[in-house]
Parts: C-alpha cells; structure tokens; sequence
C-alpha cells in the first residue's frame, strides 16, 4: 500500500478552473444600483431640508411706526347747538280767551308793542237745575236791592228829621230855653242817623254786587257791556320772534306759553359732555367750531360749565351721565351771521396741548399686565420695552420714558408678535 501512495498523490493533482471575467452587463447593473441609492439619498437629504425650512420660525408681517417729537393736543369732540343768549317765553298772563297771533318767526318787535290780546272767557253752559238755582239767586239779589234802596230812604228821612231837630234845640239853647243835656242828645241823635244812612248805603252796595254777581253766573252783565276787559300782552324786549308757540285763538290759562322773543345776535352754543371729560374742560378752553355749513371753522371759549348733571340715552341704549357746557364765540358777527337759534355744529374742545413732546401712535401702544409697552425693532426682531405714557391725543399718545426718538415701532400687533419674533415690514 505504501508502493502505491505515491503514485495515486500524483495522480490526484487536477488544475483549478480559472477566474469568471465580469461581463459588461453585470457592471451596468451594479452602476443603476450604485445610482439608485444616491437618489435615494439626495432625496431624503432633500426632504429633511424640505421638513427643517417649514419647520423654522417665518417672519411676521407687521406695520410700522415711529416715535417722534412734535406738538400734540388732546380734545374732546362731540355734537353741540347753538342757542340765543337771553330767550324769553311770553306766557297767558290771564285766563282768558286769547285772539289769533299774525306774528311769524323772525319778524321784529319792540319792546312794548302788543303780542296778543285776552278777552275774557265765556260763561259756562248750565244744565236746567242749575239756571234755575242761578235765576232764583238773581231774584232774590234784585229783591234785596229794593229792600236795601227802601232802608237808604228810610235813613234818609230820620236823618233829615234829626238834623231839623238838632237846629230847633241848637235855637232854643242859644235862647237859654233850654239845657245842655237836651243840645247834646240832640246831636247824638243826628250822628246816629248819619250813620245808620251810611250803613244803609253800604247795604245797597252790597245787594247791587249780589246783583251783578247772579247775573255772571247767567252770563248776563250789562253793566260791563261795552268796557274795556281785554288783557294785552306786550313784548318783554326789542328782538326777533323765535318761535310761536301759540297760532290760533282760543280759551288759554294763565301761563300758557304763547310765543318766544329774543335777539339772534346773542348767540351761544351748548353741548352736552360726559361727566368723566367735563371734569377736564376749565372756563377759558380753546373751542373749534366746524360742521355748520360753511368752510374753515369758528373759535370759541367755554364760558360755563353746568354744575348739574343729567341723564340721556346713547344711541345704543346705554344711559350716560352728562352736563351741559355752555361756549361763546369770539369770531366777529359777520363770520357766523347765517347761524340761527337752534343750528348743530360739531364742536371740539382742547383739554391740553403743548409744542414739543415724545409720541407715538395709539395703535403701537397696548396694555402689558399693569403698565404699557411697545414692540420696537431691533435687528428686524421685535423687542417687548416697558414703557410710561402721558397725555393720550386723538391718534397719539405721549411718552414719558422708555424709547428713544426715531425708533421705529411696530402698530398694531397681532398674537403673533412675541419678543424675539422677526418681523417683516411691508
């Protein structure tokens, strides 16, 4: 067996195939596998820088503004009428029957001349029972007339016997025929009779009244038939007529407001503020005047301000506690003589002003816990900065502290501006 190994090793020798060759299909292959996952790649690289853009803080777009100095007013603007200085309400001085007023607004009177005239009104209608009662009190008065007329001519003739008594006693004492007793009671007698006629007189003055009295209830006075009972009504002052409140004749009471008299000339203006402005305004405030037909505007000043208040609805229903602010024009007559008694106007009263001051726009100042602050910009990022205000205008606001001149500042900011937020300005 070991003779043979030999041999059989070297006859178990066989040649190794040789190496496979690439072909040139199995680089194509390999190369689109290569391509395909560098696309891959760039477009997962691609999607993530897709997913880290969108992800990322966008600028906010905002308004700018600025801080500036310059002058600033403060006003109060509301609604005003104009009204005469000193009107006066001609009444009913008499109840009566009044005749029918020709006079027309706006025609001028003097003062003295006759407005109106009252006469005196009608009986009223009585029902049978009560003419009746009436006629009876008549009858009666004109009964206690004769009987008052018989007593004055019963007093008459006692008087005239007394006083020939008198004369007789008045011979005889002169004569010594008689005493001074009898002289004395002869003249207390004759002042008796003088007096008892008196009394007699006035009995007759009353049974006449009582006479004239039953016959108004009747509607029956001839003696005062054709006198002179109308009441005039004269003009207060010289003027113009107003209004007429009172046209056409009728029965009025007294106090009946009949017409109004006054001088356009004296003209003022009132408007009603709330309570919580009025308290700012002081006698003496610049007043524009404007909205009254007529280009540019009149200057006023607050000449009053009502120290009572009242209440009047708003237009939205709301009750507002207001008071009236009375306002004379210091423009000269020909700028406003086209105005009349009861004209609207707008009016606009100054509450503070001065030249220079540090401001901003109301819409860049807001409410931040209990202060104020701003956004300003810094490097195209919103910077929250606590800020202290003063006066507030119409469209500005006063700042006291916190920025600086020129700096720009964002108006109006949304829930999106945050401190630190980049902006974008338009």
């Amino acid at each position: 067996m070991t003779l043979l190994e030999p041999s059989l090793r070297s006859t178990s020798k066989v040649k190794a195939p040789p190496a496979a060759v690439p072909q040139p299909r199995d680089r194509r292959r390999k190369r689109l596998r290569l391509l395909r996952r560098g696309l891959a790649a760039v477009a997962l690289l691609a999607l993530a820088a897709a997913a880290a853009w969108a992800m990322r803080p966008r600028a906010v777009p905002v308004e700018l503004g600025a801080s500036t100095r310059g002058p600033l007013v403060v006003a109060v603007e509301e609604s005003g009428m104009t009204r005469v200085k000193d009107r006066f309400v001609v009444s009913a001085p008499v109840s009566g029957s009044v005749t029918r007023i020709a006079l027309e607004p706006g025609d001028r009177v003097a003062a003295g001349d006759v407005l109106a005239e009252i006469a005196p009104a009608l009986s009223p209608l009585l029902d049978p029972r009560a003419r009746a009662e009436a006629e009876g009190r008549l009858l009666a008065a004109l009964s206690a007339v004769g009987q008052a007329r018989s007593n004055v001519s019963r007093a008459q003739a006692a008087l005239e016997l007394a006083r020939q008594e008198l004369t007789r006693v008045q011979g005889l004492k002169a004569q010594g025929a008689t005493t001074t007793q009898a002289l004395e009671q002869a003249e207390f007698t004759t002042r008796m009779r003088e007096e008892d006629l008196e009394s007699a007189e006035y009995g007759a003055k009353i049974a006449q009244e009582e006479v004239r009295s039953a016959r108004a209830v009747l509607g029956v006075d001839p003696e005062r038939q054709g006198r002179g009972t109308h009441a005039t009504v004269l003009a207060p002052v010289s003027g113009l007529v107003l209004q007429v409140h009172r046209r056409s004749a009728g029965v009025v009471v007294a106090g009946t407001p009949l017409l109004e008299v006054g001088d356009p000339a004296a003209l003022e203006v009132v408007v009603d503020l709330l309570t919580t402005d009025a308290v700012n305004v002081q006698p003496g405030s610049k007043v524009a005047l404007s909205g009254w037909g007529e280009p540019g505007t009149l200057n006023g000043r607050v000449r009053r301000i009502e120290p009572s208040g009242f209440t009047r609805a708003s237009a939205l229903g709301v009750d507002e506690q207001r008071v009236n602010v009375v306002i004379a024009l210091t423009e000269p007559r020909e700028r406003w003589a086209r105005l009349g008694d009861g004209y609207r106007l707008e009016v606009r009263i100054v509450l503070w002003q001065a030249d220079d001051v540090l401001k901003a726009p109301q819409g860049a100042v807001f409410r931040h816990g209990d202060a104020w602050a701003v956004y300003r910009i810094d490097q195209g990022r919103a910077r929250l900065t606590p800020v202290r205000v003063g006066h507030r205008g119409e469209a500005e606001v006063e700042l006291l502290s916190g920025v600086a001149p020129q700096t720009p500042l964002v108006l109006h900011p949304g829930d999106r501006v945050k401190d630190g937020v980049r902006l974008e300005a338009p």
